[in-house]
């Protein structure tokens, strides 16, 4: 019986339309459920942001915007405009004078800033400000404009303390400026090109800044916040309202970004003394000194390079040459570290200087005397 030609399996056609089915479903699921997830992904995530928005407009945003406008209420009243005018007088004047003829002079006027420390009507600004002034006038947050006296200054810090016959006045506090760290916030708050109590914002830049206006009595705070001419006498303040600088130098003639403020433990200190003497005084044993040539083994200190005769420094046997590498225990790393350490140390106390003379070590005690007078 011849064979019959074999049919074709029923199933076939039916097996491939499935692969096929499964094969595009694969495709198909390859090309959009990427794009699907993504859409889950960002739905999520806005959701997210929306949350985050809504909690930072009613709470934290809310609290930091609080937060300043608080602390322009606070300090913003114990900020004064600070007027000095000197009388300039020409070689015409100085003839008429010897003449005994009257010369109407022109003048110089300073617009600057000063801080209410003391509600009795004590105010600190800085001594470059009012320097030489014939007259001094303040300004109050409450458009009085009042005369003031200059209670003393002091050139070496750059600070000056005036006093107004005013008393129930708003007064910002004193801050302490030895804990600040770089990162903090601080806000500047003074009258730069004569607009009254413009504030600004930042954060402290840095500490410890020497060597600024060649100044070798003084560390700066250096701050971002931006300081501009006429903010000079200024407080700089912290968040809670306290006064942990008086703004005094701006890099270059504009705002670059870079200031510098004396640090409220200073400014405290020397107005306090400013009122109670009218006058600074500073330690002294009279050496000047250089930094460490290279080449050798002594990693820091301070070469003396000259004994004042008859000084302190003379009288304990300090000498040309020696290195001083250590102050009452305290390592002296440059020159500039000695002189504040000096100039900081009370009048006729006795301290421990740790000398390398030839290579060897010693000790020499000294008596610190009052240093001259710079004014």
């Amino acid at each position: 019986m011849p064979s019959q030609p074999a049919s074709p399996s029923p199933w076939q056609p039916t097996s491939r339309t499935a692969i096929l089915a499964v094969g595009l479903a694969i495709l198909v699921a390859l090309l959009v459920w990427p794009s699907f997830v993504g859409r889950i992904q960002y739905a999520r995530t806005r959701a997210e942001l929306a949350a985050i928005r809504d909690a930072a407009g009613q709470a934290e945003l809310a609290a930091v915007g609080k937060l300043f406008t608080t602390l322009v209420r606070v300090v913003g009243p114990a900020v004064v405009q600070v007027e000095a005018t000197r009388r300039i007088r020409t070689l015409a004047d100085e003839i008429n004078a010897l003449r005994g003829v009257d010369s109407s002079s022109s003048t110089d006027e300073t617009l600057a800033s000063g801080v209410i420390v003391d509600a009795s009507g004590v105010i600190v600004t800085n001594y470059h400000v009012v320097a030489q002034a014939d007259a001094i006038r303040v300004n109050l947050a409450d458009g009085r404009e009042l005369d003031a006296e200059l209670v003393g200054s002091d050139a070496a810090s750059d600070l000056a303390v005036l006093r107004i016959d005013a008393d129930n006045l708003v007064a910002a506090e004193w801050g302490d400026s030895s804990g600040l760290e770089v990162g903090e916030m601080v806000w500047a708050i003074g009258n730069p090109f004569g607009l009254d109590r413009t504030v600004t914002y930042g954060i402290v830049s840095g500490t410890g800044r020497r060597g600024v206006l060649e100044n070798p009595f003084q560390e700066f705070l250096q701050t971002d916040a931006a300081v501009n001419p006429g903010n000079s006498g200024g407080p700089l303040v912290d968040v809670h309202g306290s006064i942990v600088g008086i703004t005094t130098a701006i890099v270059g003639r504009d705002f670059r970004g870079i200031g510098f403020a004396i640090p409220s433990a200073t400014a405290r200190k020397v107005s306090a003394e400013i009122l109670a003497r009218g006058h600074v005084e500073r330690g002294y044993i009279g050496i000047a000194l250089r930094g460490l040539p290279q080449g050798l083994d002594t990693p820091a200190g301070a070469v003396v390079l000259r004994v004042e005769p008859g000084s302190p420094a003379a009288r304990s046997g300090l000498a040309e040459g020696d290195i001083v590498v250590g102050f009452d225990g305290r390592l002296i790393a440059e020159p500039a570290v000695l002189v504040l350490l000096l100039t900081r140390a009370p009048i006729d106390t006795v301290v421990q200087l740790d000398v390398i003379r030839d290579g060897s070590p010693l000790t020499i005690p000294i008596r610190i005397g009052r240093r001259p007078s710079d004014d």
